[in-house]
């Protein structure tokens, strides 16, 4: 009761709202959820098209909607090196995902990345999107871009998990979790 009373004090003393939200993971609801498909190249120019192309039994899936995620991104990677190195059935993918309009400029957009990426075998795993991208946030249930979002995505496109946000011992968990049934 007290916490209802707060909330109707704050709201109607301009104090900004306070959002309780949604959990940063959840086991995907509707099993029958797809990976939408889409095409796009990684940073050493394989053309690639998902999610029939992921090599994985089980593909972690990295989307990120702007440049500055890339620090969200990269505190999952220590994590999910760990995982691979353990798991030869788990593999990683960072989708930098961008409106098709960007293609234009795909020469320098994946360029400037390619170079910033030392490691080839990273390079092979980012695979950039330059799509429509309304139907695929809608696909995968995404309302926001705001976070990066991480997808357990099973061989032939069954999404089984997501996630959002940067690392933390709780994301990582249940992503453990649901690799470990």
């Amino acid at each position: 009761m007290k916490v209802a009373v707060a909330l109707l004090l704050a709201l109607s003393s301009g104090i900004p709202r306070v959002s309780l939200g949604q959990p940063p993971y959840q086991q995907a609801a509707d099993s029958a959820r797809l990976f939408p498909s889409v095409s796009g190249s990684n940073l050493e120019g394989r053309k690639f098209s998902l999610p029939a192309d992921f090599g994985g039994d089980f593909n972690v899936v990295l989307v990120a909607f702007k440049r500055e995620q890339q620090n969200d991104v990269d505190t999952w990677l220590p994590f999910l090196r760990e995982t691979t190195a353990r798991r030869s059935d788990v593999r990683v993918y960072e989708l930098p995902t961008l409106n098709r309009g960007y293609r234009f400029m795909r020469g320098v957009i994946d360029g400037g990345m390619a170079r910033g990426i030392p490691e080839r075998a990273t390079r092979e795993a980012t695979i950039t999107l330059y799509i429509d991208k309304s139907p695929f946030k809608q696909a995968l249930g995404i309302d926001s871009e705001s976070q990066i979002r991480i997808y357990l995505v099973a061989r032939g496109g069954r999404v089984l998990w997501h996630g959002n946000g940067r690392y933390s011992e709780e994301l990582a968990s249940a992503l453990a979790a649901m690799l470990a049934k």
